[in-house]
C-alpha cells in the first residue's frame, strides 16, 4: 500500500455516505515511485467525513490510472495529521477551525503549554487557565473547538483500531454521531442493525470474556431471532436455545448459567416466559396486541345489508357470472361483518369474489370515484400480488409496506397507532404470507371501526417471517369464515386445480401421469433434467411463447439443478450474448440488457418490493461526477436505476424459488422435482408451486421424488400462541 501526505485544495464531489473526490496537494511521500508527486496536486477518491482544507492528511491507498479520469490516488484509509512543532501548532490554533483564538493568543498558549499544547487542552480545559490573560469564556471556546475538531477523527480511529472497516466506521459515525463511543462502551451489540452480529461478536471477543453476561445475553437474543427466521416459531424451549447457542456461536453453557442469562433478560423485559415457553418480548406483545385489536374490531355492529340481494343478482347479470352458494355467502359475509375470512385453493374463485365485494360496497354506499379511493384499501404482501388484485378489481392496490409508509432506513412505519389510515373497507390478499410483525403493524395502522376481509389459502406455504397468522385466525373459530371448495375448471380437460386439491388432501391418483390440456408430467432422471428443460424451452419459443409467459419454479438455489445453474442455462436460451446488448458482470454473474430479474429487497422509495420481477431495460456508463455503471430495470412500467453495487438486491428470474413466487400467477409454469432437492421436497411447497400456474403446468423429474414430496408434511406445526391469545379474550 502506498501513502501520501498533504492538504486538500478543493472538493469536487462528496456524497451522504461519505464518498469524497477532491484535489490534494502532496507535501511528502515515503514511496520512491511517488516522489514526482511532491509539491504537485493529484485527484483523490475515497471515504472521508468532514474534509477540511485547513487539515493535513496522510492517505493510504494506490496511485492508479482511471480509464476516463487518468491518474488518481484511491485511498482506503487515512490519518488526520496532528500539527507538530511550535509554528504548526500556532498556525492551527489561530486558524478558522478554532473559535476565539487569534495569533497572539495562540503564541501565548504555546509559550505556556509548549508544543504539546493540543493534547493538554483536550486533556483538561483548566490547562488553558495557566495562560496569562486567559478568560474562562475564551478558554471554553478554544477547548470546545479543539474537541469538536478531533471528535470525528477520534471516533473513526477508535472504530478502525477495533477492527471496523473505514466504510463501517464512517457509517456508524454518520448514524450515531456523538453517541457512537458511548454505545461502543456500553454495548457494542447496539450496532447490529447496521453491522453484522457475527462481526460485532468477533470484535467484542478480542477484548472481553467469552462467557460474560452481556455476550451470553446478546447471543441468546440473536439466537432466538435466528430460530424464528429459520422455523417461523414465535417462542422457543430452553433446549432449543441451548442448541442454537452451540450451533451459531460455539457457546457451551451449563443449564444453571443459561437460567441466569434468561433471568437477566427477563428482568430487562427483553424476553417473556410463560410456563416453559420462552418468547422474545416483542413477539409475545405482538400476539397480545393482535388479539386485543381484533376483539375491539369485532365488537362493532354488523352492517345493514338491506337490498343487497337484488344488487348481487344485478351484479351477476352485469358481469356474466353465476356465484355458487359458498361464494355468495363469502361476499355477503365480507360486506356484513367487521372481520371476515375467505380461503380457497386455485380455481375456486377468490379473485371473482374480491371483485364482487368491492363493486357491491361501492354500490351499497353510493361512492364516487374519489370516495372509492379514500374508502377502500386493497393490499397484499408482495408487489405482484398487489398488481393482480388491482387488475381483478380495476381499483388501486399496493403492498402492505407501501400502505403503511415503511421507511427502510429506520425500519419503521409512518402509518401506525398514532397516525392511522382511514379507509372503511380493507381487503388483504395472500394473507398466508403475512408474518406476525407485519400483521400487527397493519392492524395498528387502520381504524378499529374499519371492515377488514382476509383472503388467502390456508394450505399455501406460511410466511417467511415468524407466525402462522391465517391458520391461527381460522382455527380460532371466532371470525366468520368461508372455505371455498368448488373448483371451476378452465376447460373440460383442465387438471391444475384438481391436482392441487389431490396434493392438498394427499389423495393423488394415477391421472397425474396423463397428459392434459393444461398439464404434463415429463419423467426424467436428475442428470437429464437440464437437457429436458432446454428442449421444453426450445419448443415453447417455437410456439410463440415469450419469456414473460414462462416461469421455472424450483425449491432451492444450490446444486447441479439448483436455481443458480438453471438461470445460467435459461439466460442463454432466452437472452443469449449479443454484441449489440450491453452487459455488466457482478462477481461471477453476467447481467445483460433484456435479462429477466427478481428484486430481493423492499425499496419503497422506488416503489419496488421483494418478489417483483422486471427486465433490464438499459445498461449505460455515466462519466460524471464519477465514472460508474447504471442499470435501468423496468418493473411493469416503473423504471428503477441501479448502481453496480446495488445488484446485490437482484437475481436472475428465469428460474425463481417457489417461496418467491407466492402471491404471483404465471401463464406457463415448469416445476423441476428431483431427489437432489430432497431437503425441500414437502407437500405445501409443491402445492404452492403448482398453484402458481394459470394456463399450463409441466412437472419435470422423478415420479418417486414427486410422490415422496406429496406425503411429506415437513412444513407443519409452527410454534405460535396467537390462537390461545384470541380464545382467551373472545
Amino acid at each position: 500500500m502506498q501513502s501520501i501526505e498533504g492538504k486538500i485544495r478543493s472538493k469536487i464531489f462528496s456524497s451522504d455516505s461519505g464518498f469524497f473526490v477532491g484535489i490534494f496537494k502532496v507535501k511528502s511521500t515515503p514511496d520512491e515511485e511517488l516522489k514526482d508527486l511532491v509539491n504537485k496536486t493529484v485527484t483523490i477518491t475515497g471515504l472521508l467525513l468532514e474534509a477540511n482544507e485547513e487539515d493535513s492528511y496522510i492517505l493510504h491507498g494506490s496511485y492508479i490510472k482511471h480509464e476516463r479520469y487518468g491518474m488518481q490516488f484511491q485511498f482506503s484509509s487515512f490519518e488526520k495529521k496532528i500539527p507538530e512543532g511550535r509554528d504548526a501548532v500556532i498556525e492551527f490554533l489561530s486558524s478558522s477551525l478554532i473559535r476565539g483564538c487569534g495569533v497572539k493568543t495562540a503564541e501565548q498558549i504555546v509559550e505556556t503549554l509548549g508544543e504539546n499544547a493540543l493534547s493538554l487542552i483536550k486533556e483538561n480545559q483548566e490547562n488553558l487557565m495557566l495562560v496569562p490573560g486567559m478568560t474562562l469564556k475564551k478558554a471554553s471556546s478554544i477547548y470546545l473547538s479543539v474537541l469538536s475538531y478531533s471528535r470525528v477523527d477520534d471516533m473513526l480511529l477508535t472504530l478502525k483500531n477495533l477492527g471496523f472497516t473505514i466504510s463501517e466506521a464512517t457509517k456508524l459515525v454518520k448514524i450515531y454521531q456523538d453517541k457512537t463511543l458511548v454505545f461502543l462502551e456500553e454495548n457494542i451489540y447496539y450496532f447490529k442493525e447496521y453491522i453484522s452480529f457475527d462481526k460485532l461478536d468477533h470484535i467484542y471477543l478480542v477484548n472481553h470474556e467469552e462467557n460474560s453476561l452481556l455476550r451470553l445475553s446478546e447471543c441468546t437474543k440473536e439466537g432466538m431471532e435466528r430460530l424464528s427466521d429459520s422455523t417461523g416459531d414465535i417462542y422457543y424451549t430452553i433446549e432449543e436455545i441451548e442448541e442454537v447457542l452451540k450451533k451459531e456461536f460455539k457457546i457451551f453453557v451449563e443449564e444453571e448459567k443459561l437460567e441466569e442469562v434468561l433471568s437477566y433478560l427477563l428482568q430487562k423485559q427483553e424476553i417473556y416466559i410463560q410456563e416453559e415457553r420462552i418468547y422474545l418480548t416483542k413477539f409475545y406483545e405482538m400476539e397480545v396486541d393482535i388479539a386485543h385489536i381484533l376483539k375491539r374490531m369485532s365488537s362493532y355492529p354488523d352492517k345493514d345489508l338491506r337490498g343487497i340481494t337484488s344488487k348481487l343478482e344485478y351484479l351477476q347479470d352485469m358481469l356474466g357470472v353465476k356465484y355458487n352458494k359458498d361464494q355468495k355467502e363469502a361476499i355477503l359475509s365480507a360486506l356484513k361483518h367487521p372481520i371476515s375470512i375467505i380461503s380457497g385453493g386455485p380455481g375456486t374463485g377468490k379473485t371473482t369474489i374480491v371483485n364482487a365485494i368491492t363493486k357491491l360496497f361501492i354500490e351499497q354506499y353510493q361512492l364516487s370515484p374519489l370516495d372509492t379511493v379514500s374508502s377502500i384499501a386493497l393490499v397484499a404482501p408482495t408487489g405482484r400480488a398487489a398488481k393482480k388484485l388491482s387488475l381483478s378489481t380495476g381499483l388501486p392496490a399496493m403492498t402492505i409496506h407501501r400502505y403503511l409508509k415503511w421507511n427502510k432506513d429506520t425500519n419503521d412505519f409512518g402509518v401506525n397507532e398514532t397516525n392511522k389510515n382511514r379507509q372503511r373497507l380493507i381487503i388483504v390478499d395472500e394473507t398466508s404470507m403475512i408474518d406476525t410483525h407485519l400483521f400487527c403493524s397493519l392492524l395498528k395502522g387502520i381504524l378499529e371501526s374499519s371492515q377488514i376481509v382476509f383472503v388467502g389459502d390456508t394450505f399455501q406455504l406460511p410466511s417467511v417471517g415468524a407466525g402462522l397468522i391465517l391458520n391461527d385466525l381460522v382455527d380460532s373459530g371466532v371470525f366468520p369464515y368461508i372455505s371455498l371448495e368448488t373448483i371451476y375448471r378452465q376447460s373440460e380437460n383442465s387438471y391444475i386445480p384438481i391436482l392441487a386439491k389431490e396434493i392438498k388432501e394427499q389423495a393423488i391418483t394415477d391421472t397425474y401421469l396423463e397428459k392434459k390440456d393444461d398439464y404434463n408430467f415429463l419423467s426424467c432422471e436428475s442428470k437429464q433434467l437440464k437437457e429436458y428443460l432446454k428442449q421444453i424451452i426450445y419448443h415453447s419459443i417455437e410456439k410463440g411463447m415469450k419469456v414473460d409467459e414462462i416461469q421455472v419454479l424450483a425449491p432451492m438455489y444450490k446444486g447441479e439443478n439448483g436455481i443458480d445453474n438453471l438461470n445460467i442455462l435459461l439466460q442463454e436460451l432466452f437472452n443469449p450474448y449479443d454484441k449489440d446488448k450491453k452487459e455488466v458482470t457482478y462477481f461471477d454473474t453476467i447481467y445483460r440488457e433484456g435479462d429477466k430479474v427478481l428484486q430481493l429487497q423492499n425499496n419503497p422509495d422506488c416503489n419496488v418490493y421483494n418478489g417483483d420481477i422486471g427486465y433490464i431495460y438499459k445498461i449505460k456508463e455515466i462519466s460524471s461526477p464519477k465514472k460508474h455503471v447504471e442499470i435501468m430495470i423496468d418493473f411493469d412500467g416503473n423504471y428503477v436505476n441501479y448502481l453496480k453495487e446495488d445488484l446485490q438486491s437482484i437475481k436472475h428470474a428465469y428460474a425463481i424459488t417457489i417461496h418467491k413466487s407466492q402471491g404471483s400467477e404465471f401463464p406457463h409454469v415448469i416445476v423441476p422435482i428431483t431427489k437432489h432437492y430432497y431437503k425441500m421436497l414437502y407437500n405445501k411447497l409443491i402445492y404452492t408451486g403448482i398453484s402458481r400456474a394459470k394456463k399450463s403446468l409441466i412437472l419435470l423429474g422423478e415420479t418417486e421424488s414427486f410422490l415422496m414430496a406429496i406425503h411429506n408434511n415437513y412444513s407443519m406445526n409452527r410454534k405460535t400462541t396467537l390462537l390461545q391469545q384470541i380464545l382467551k379474550i373472545f
